[in-house]
């Protein structure tokens, strides 16, 4: 079967998270590496209000995670997450591949090399935009003298 990379979005137990956060975000790779996956990003996103109460939890605590599996293992990666304590709800979107190297870099914190080379391009433009606003200001201060 084919390996596909996956965003998953869990809303995971607030009261649980706040107990014992390395533990409970701890068991998210565990299950993606229990299916033959790999993880790619993960990383705590928020905890807000939830827009209607989830087992009687009003707020959640919202984790994103990357990863790589197999699409025959997905099946089974739900269903481990629907047996999960911590997990109220989780939701897996397959990405399209233009976009990983992306999304994932984001959710690292990491500027992608798009990014970096527009950086470099407003570098490069930033000292000859600086020594012609230098050059108009002379210019005007010279006229004024006169």
């Amino acid at each position: 079967m084919a390996s596909n990379v996956y965003e998953c979005l869990f809303i995971l137990d607030p009261n649980r998270y706040a107990r014992d956060p390395q533990g409970v975000s701890g068991t998210i790779p565990e299950m993606v590496e229990k299916f033959s996956g790999e993880v790619l990003a993960n990383r705590l996103w928020n905890e807000q209000k939830l827009a209607y109460p989830i087992n009687g939890h009003r707020k959640g605590t919202y984790w994103l995670t990357y990863f790589r599996m197999d699409s025959g293992e997905l099946a089974g990666f739900n269903r481990a997450c629907q047996l999960n304590d911590y997990v109220m709800r989780h939701m897996a979107t397959k990405i399209d591949p233009r976009l990983v190297d992306i999304l994932v870099a984001h959710a690292r914190g990491e500027k992608t090399a798009e990014e970096l080379a527009e950086e470099a391009a407003a570098e490069e433009d930033a000292p000859a935009a600086a020594a012609s606003e230098g050059a108009g200001s002379e210019s005007v201060a010279a006229g004024s003298n006169e």
